[in-house]
């Protein structure tokens, strides 16, 4: 994935000490999933919230349990492989053709998502600032755009420091949301059956399945290069540990949030921005300029992905292409609602990342019981 690509990035990490390492593999791990949906509290309400207590604890429990599996498997790979293209993961996993078939599927699996990433970014300009959606979502990708063209230096420490703070805003909102409302929880749990909201799925263990499965895609190539800059498995296992655990507890504490305010965030596109705004003008308009800063780390090495699928880093067809797709990705992107985008986009791609799931842990029992080395 685009973060770890770099010569710059892999020497960055490997002058750091272990502890250190470990907290920015997690970091990297935590921003690299906190993208629009995250930052603004759509993908909790759909994917968790929606559900009640089963989707806020059965939904965390299993994103928790495959979440931690998923990101050591592809840390652990990568760092014993060190495939020359981190997309060989899928060969590792699926064989040739199927392996072929989740490697483009994969790509514009990614390309989608920066589509996402634009319409979350023209969501919040227009809900939050009263400004059109197409102000937002043409910034987006102009700046994103220009950050892709011009190349990325040290991306894994600026989005390994930006992620978990807007983790820590999002669970302090979370916390503040049932602080301020304990008795929402059950009151937002008696009313789930009388709201509309939008689902991932028709229950919650499948939402978790779906949910872990489009975080997968996401995470395959980027998590097996960045376990190739680790030293030793011990490094590998510990920080793709820590960032499961960490982002797993948010999506929970976040999502008891979101339940307990049910009537005030619910049919909303940015149910984080309107928490904040109960509490503050002031703390919302912070939190508005962090969701963009969040959407703008992950959408980043989105389109620096697809781009770099075809070619080299920096060579002029890159930059050609960098550009159409960011043009393509905003025109896509502002068709649908931001929560319509979420919903299509994520969920489909979730299906289709369960059935890389089930190849996974096929491989890693079969690993397993004939004690294989990876």
């Amino acid at each position: 994935m685009p973060s770890t690509s770099t010569p710059q990035v892999h020497e960055a990490i490997a002058s750091k000490g272990s502890a250190l390492r470990v907290v920015t593999y997690a970091g990297a791990i935590i921003a690299f999933l906190i993208g629009s949906g995250f930052a603004t509290g759509q993908e909790i309400l759909q994917y968790f919230t929606s559900y009640g207590y089963a989707g806020v604890f059965g939904t965390g429990a299993l994103v928790l349990l495959l979440m931690s599996y998923v990101a050591v498997e592809f840390f652990v790979v990568g760092q014993a492989k060190k495939f020359e293209k981190p997309s060989k993961i899928f060969h590792y996993y699926c064989g040739k053709y199927l392996g072929t078939f989740f490697d483009y599927f994969s790509i514009l699996f990614v390309f989608l998502s920066f589509t996402v990433m634009v319409a979350g970014a023209g969501a919040v300009f227009e809900e939050h600032y009263g400004l059109s959606n197409y102000v937002g979502g043409v910034g987006l990708a102009i700046v994103v755009g220009l950050s892709v063209w011009f190349g990325l230096k040290n991306l894994v420490d600026v989005i390994g420091k930006i992620g978990p703070l807007i983790v820590v805003v999002a669970v302090g909102l979370g916390l503040l949301g049932i602080l301020r409302n304990p008795s929402g929880i059950a009151e937002g749990q008696a009313l789930l059956p009388t709201l509309e909201l939008t689902q991932a799925s028709t229950n919650w263990f499948m939402s978790g399945l779906s949910y872990v499965g489009f975080c997968m895609l996401w995470l395959a190539a980027f998590l097996t290069a960045l376990g190739k800059s680790a030293r030793n498995r011990k490094e590998a296992v510990a920080g793709a540990l820590s960032g499961a655990t960490v982002f797993s507890l948010a999506c929970v504490i976040v999502g008891l949030g979101l339940l307990a305010n049910i009537t005030r965030v619910g049919g909303t596109e940015i149910p984080m921005l309107v928490l904040a705004t109960d509490i503050s003008p002031i703390l919302a308009a912070g939190i508005s300029v962090m969701i963009l800063a969040g959407i703008y780390t992950t959408a980043v090495p989105l389109l620096w992905t697809v781009s770099s699928r075809f070619y080299a880093d920096k060579t002029p067809g890159f930059k050609y292409l960098t550009v159409i797709l960011a043009i393509a990705g905003t025109i896509i992107g502002l068709m649908l609602p931001f929560s319509q985008m979420v919903n299509l986009v994520y969920v489909i791609n979730g299906y289709v990342g369960i059935l890389l799931l089930v190849l996974m842990l096929a491989k890693t029992v079969l690993r397993l019981v004939r004690r294989q080395p990876v």
